[in-house]
């Protein structure tokens, strides 16, 4: 090996003395051409020569050159001698590592050889993973294609299994229906009953299906039955609110609403024997409510305190036609039938509940008909409205109420229109007029809509009835005679009085509501009244004395008023400047009557 090594450096040696040979001839050749020639020549460019120079002179090496002049044969055989140096070194340099370099390319071919081995291993295991992949991709497909059956399957079994559940009839829910008693836990039968069945009759794929022939016969057999035993059961319940002195309303709260879903099932499965509840519920319910309303009525017709008759007028004669005589109406009617008083205290206790008759009876208690009539309204408020409130729970039928109430109403009516006909107490009917529009209030807060017509139909009967008693006052003074109404008395009159007093109600009854008619109604009344006070004053023989029966009026009638309303109305104003009038026309009376000639001169 070493004989190889001197062998290739001995000729490496030759080879670089033949190309120093070759070297110092090239620059024999090259040191005999001028720079001259080399600047003429065509295909040398000497340009940026002088550029690069100038880039070159700060070099110590072309500096060095340039100070001393050195020829360039010169510089380049120094050059030549220097690589031929570094040449031998390297060359010395190679021979002392070459069993270094012989070893390393042992190593290098070790390494060559086992990489070669790792090279075929890894292709190998590129080859094996390779199918691995493919194996594991495929194990991927047949694991999707499992997941997706199995998916299929869990919804198949769930279906199946809610199908059987909801199909099978078990032996306990059928124990109950038949034998059990109509509890809590029966009526959770019914609700698992009542699905069953609508299963059975809504989906089309049951009705297709061989199980359904078995089962439905049993389906049908225990929805005959369970409708059978809660109709009996029911009814039974709802005769016990025809017995004497129940409380319906807490039969029904306590009692009847926990059952409400039978007779849901019954609606739903049932609706013969539902239709059959629902009559028996609407006569029961009319037959009790229309017993205790008539029973109610009665009982307050006892306590009633008849204020006014037909002659009970403004311009009626007060004076009686019998032996002795009596020259003024009793305090006592007159305060009842023309004055609002105490009686106006009605409006603020309108939600108060109703009188209890026996009690007020056994205290000898009398009341104007409008608190009757306000403790009636009361009644029928509050049981319209549980009643309304329970047919909406209890059967979800609202429109059963007004089948419920036809008979209460047709009671109530009754009685109502009794009174009405006789009744000539202008004050009372316009009280009854505001009580029922408080009530229509009441029910709108209460959001219960059930009374809203018969309401309106109440307050359209009072209307004209309070018109018609109305006109009678108003033609009682137009049609008064004089003669029989007037007295030797300046004082006021007590059909002024009267008038003073009704009209002052009336006021004080329309001061929160502002209704033109009745405001038109007064002044048509006022007007009446003017006339017949002006004719009474007539008959005075003298002119002062007119004058001072007219301020008396006007001042009692302006007094009267006042107490009525704070406020100034349009019937104050006008008895106010008659009464300012007749001051200053009895002023000037009573002057002329003083000074004569002062009378005649302005005559």
């Amino acid at each position: 090996m070493a004989d190889v090594t001197m062998n290739n450096v001995e000729q490496s040696y030759g080879e670089t003395n033949d190309a120093q040979k070759n070297v110092f001839d090239l620059g024999a050749f090259v040191g005999d051409l001028t720079i001259e020639e080399d600047v003429s020549s065509d295909e040398i460019s000497l340009e940026g020569l002088q550029q690069e120079l100038e880039e070159c002179k700060n070099d110590d090496v072309v500096a060095n050159i340039l100070s001393k002049g050195a020829k360039l044969r010169e510089y380049t055989k120094g050059v030549e001698n220097n690589l031929r140096k570094v040449e031998l070194d390297s060359i010395q340099d190679y021979i002392r590592e070459s069993d270094n370099l012989v070893s390393l390319h042992d190593q290098i071919r070790e390494c060559d050889s086992i990489l070669s081995q790792m090279e075929t291993l890894l292709g190998g295991f590129q080859a094996e993973i390779g199918s691995i992949s493919s194996d594991i991709k495929t194990l991927q497909e047949k694991s999707m294609d499992m997941g997706l059956k199995l998916k299929n399957r869990k919804v198949a079994e769930s279906k199946l299994a809610k199908f059987v559940e909801d199909i099978i009839v078990p032996p306990r829910m059928v124990d109950i229906i038949v034998d059990g008693e109509v509890n809590d836990e029966y009526m959770r039968t019914l609700e698992i009953l009542s699905k069953k069945l609508k299963f059975v009759e809504v989906d089309p794929m049951v009705k297709a299906s061989k199980a359904l022939k078995d089962v439905q016969p049993e389906l049908e057999k225990l929805r005959q039955k369970a409708v059978s035993k809660v109709f009996d059961f029911i009814v039974q319940k709802l005769y016990a609110l025809r017995k004497p002195k129940t409380n319906i309303q807490i039969l029904q709260q306590s009692v009847l609403l926990k059952y409400k879903y039978v007779v849901s099932f019954l609606k739903e499965h049932g609706n013969e024997v539902y239709t059959e509840v629902r009559g028996a519920y609407i006569d029961t319910m009319n037959k009790v409510l229309s017993a205790h309303f008539r029973a109610y009525i009665l009982a307050l017709e006892k306590l009633q305190l008849d204020i006014a008759t037909s002659s009970d007028l403004i311009g009626v004669e007060a004076r009686s036609t019998g032996l002795f005589l009596r020259g003024r109406e009793p305090l006592k009617n007159r305060s009842a039938v023309f004055a609002l008083g105490e009686r106006i205290k009605i409006l603020k206790e309108i939600d108060e509940p109703a009188l209890i008759p026996h009690i007020a009876e056994a205290s000898s208690s009398k009341y104007p008909y409008e608190v009757l009539f306000r403790s009636l309204h009361k009644l029928l408020m509050d049981t319209a409205t549980s009643e309304y409130h329970f047919c909406d729970d209890f059967f979800v039928e609202e429109s059963m109420f007004y089948e419920i109430f036809a008979g209460p109403f047709a009671v109530i009516d009754e009685h109502f229109n009794s009174i009405l006909q006789n009744c000539y107490d202008a004050i009372g009917l316009m009280l009854m007029i505001r009580i029922i529009h408080q009530h229509q209030l009441i029910m709108s807060r209460r959001r219960i809509p059930c009374l809203d017509l018969y309401l309106d139909k109440v307050n359209i009967s009072l209307w004209p009835r309070f018109k018609m008693v109305f006109d009678m006052h108003l033609n009682s003074l137009r049609n008064a005679n004089v003669r029989t109404l007037w007295e030797d008395d300046v004082h006021p009159h007590y059909v002024m009085r009267r008038y003073a007093e009704f009209t002052a109600s009336l006021i004080r009854l329309n001061v929160e509501y502002g209704d033109g008619q009745l405001e038109l109604n007064l002044e048509r009344l006022r007007m009446a009244v003017d006339d017949l006070l002006i004719k009474l004053a007539k008959i005075f023989p003298k002119t002062k004395l007119q004058i001072v029966f007219l301020i008396n009026n006007y001042d009692m009638t302006i007094s009267v008023l006042k107490e009525a309303s704070p406020d100034v109305g349009k019937i104050q104003m006008h008895f106010e400047e008659l009464l300012k009038s007749n001051t200053a026309l009895f002023v000037m009376v009573d002057i002329f009557n003083n000074n004569p000639l002062l009378g005649y001169c302005i005559a």
